[in-house]
């Protein structure tokens, strides 16, 4: 017969030694327990006590010890459960006056359970880990779990910290560019008006400064009276400008003004002559010209 691979030929006997037991271990307990269709619920719960056991045993399962930390509980919850129901069979035939079931009831239990190991010994794998050296693997496993949770945390701390100095900085950001803001606009509120001096154009040059070295100048006799000394006389285009200026709301108005008292003035001169004195007359107000 060709078993599967990975499976002991012991598997078969082990099977049938374990019905076997659970067969007569139910019977056992019944009769022993005398409640009838009852007593089935304590011999099924004995039964499966003793197969989950022996189920745990082939899958490796472990249950550390508290005073050894490599001592393996499972087998020993399986001895156990072994002899307890080995211990109700032989209580069973005593109480049946039968010393050959007393003694011969517990062997199959028994046997069922030494298969059980020699199957399983069988399918263990001679190059697999032992369970210390699985225990230790597991540790390794345990603590590389630890530091990767540990190094999550402590970079979403750290994430939180970076976003809470750029939010400070941002905040610092704000609050120097509003500051500096601030300081412009009083520094143009506390500082005067710088108005650039405006070339008098229409008014003669003024007489040189007579120094040490040079000699006096001799007086002049005045012009003779004509018609160019008497246009002279006339106020400037710049002093009707400011005239105008001062009566007038509109640019436009002043010029026509003065237009209509100097016909032969070129007009761009007197709009620009206004224009300047206007500048002049809101700079002296403390407008921005």
């Amino acid at each position: 017969m060709n078993w599967p691979k990975g499976l002991s030929p012991l598997i078969a006997p082990a099977v049938l030694l374990s019905g076997a037991s659970l067969a007569w271990t139910t019977w056992s307990l019944v009769d022993l327990l005398g409640t009838g269709p009852i007593g089935l619920t304590v011999a099924a719960g004995a039964d499966i006590v003793w197969a989950a056991v022996i189920a745990a045993e082939a899958r490796g399962l472990r249950i550390t010890a508290p005073v050894g930390k490599s001592r393996n509980l499972v087998p020993a919850i399986g001895w156990a459960a072994l002899l307890a129901v080995a211990g109700l069979l032989v209580w069973h035939g005593i109480r049946a006056d039968s010393i050959p079931m007393a003694v011969a009831g517990p062997l199959l239990p028994l046997g069922a359970k030494v298969v059980w190991l020699l199957a399983l010994t069988d399918m263990r794998d001679p190059a697999a880990l032992t369970e210390k050296e699985r225990a230790v693997l597991a540790s390794m496993e345990r603590g590389l779990t630890f530091e990767e949770e540990q190094h999550r945390i402590e970079m979403r701390r750290r994430a939180m910290t970076a976003e809470l100095y750029l939010a400070e900085v941002d905040v610092d950001f704000r609050i120097e560019r509003s500051r500096q803001d601030k300081a412009r606009e009083l520094q143009r509120g506390r500082s005067p008006l710088e108005i650039a001096p405006i070339a008098n154009t229409d008014h003669e040059p003024e007489q040189p400064a007579i120094t040490p070295s040079m000699p006096p100048l001799a007086p002049t006799a005045p012009p003779p009276s004509s018609s160019a000394n008497a246009d002279r006389e006339q106020p400037s285009i710049a002093d009707l400008a400011r005239d105008q200026v001062a009566i007038t709301t509109t640019n436009s108005a002043a010029v026509q003004a003065i237009l209509a008292a100097r016909p032969n003035a070129d007009r761009e001169s007197v709009a620009a002559a206004v224009r300047r004195a206007r500048r002049n007359a809101d700079g002296m107000k403390g407008g921005y010209g």
